[in-house]
């Protein structure tokens, strides 16, 4: 086994859910502020993923106050604490970017149906 494959599988998580673009989901992070650490929540619609393996990561944007606000985590990084899922969306791309023109109900996601 190679130093990358070693060093990789140390720091990969494996409790990650299964998630995809489209789907609305929940970010517990931990933020650590002097001594202190407490979990911030970021709730949003994941627009990307990208990267692979230890490196891979995520970009979740919300609304905040009329303002759109995009956030890039690093999917395996230890400051985030959990992930949970909210919703599905059922979406036709793997790159959401569009969504960053659209306003009001032309930004809305259909929902998965399960079967």
């Amino acid at each position: 086994m190679s130093v990358l494959k070693s060093l990789e599988a140390k720091y990969r998580k494996s409790d990650i859910i299964e998630f995809s673009p489209g789907d609305t989901i929940r970010v517990h992070v931990k933020i650590k502020e002097g001594d202190k650490e407490r979990i911030q929540v970021f709730q949003g619609t994941v627009i990307a993923r990208t990267g692979g393996g230890i490196s891979e990561s995520f970009t979740v944007r919300k609304l905040s106050s009329g303002v759109g606000v995009e956030r890039v985590f690093p999917l395996h990084s230890p400051n985030i604490a959990k992930i949970e899922m909210i919703k599905q969306g059922r979406v036709r791309r793997s790159k959401l970017y569009y969504l960053r023109s659209l306003k009001g109900k032309k930004a809305r996601i259909g929902e998965k149906k399960e079967e």
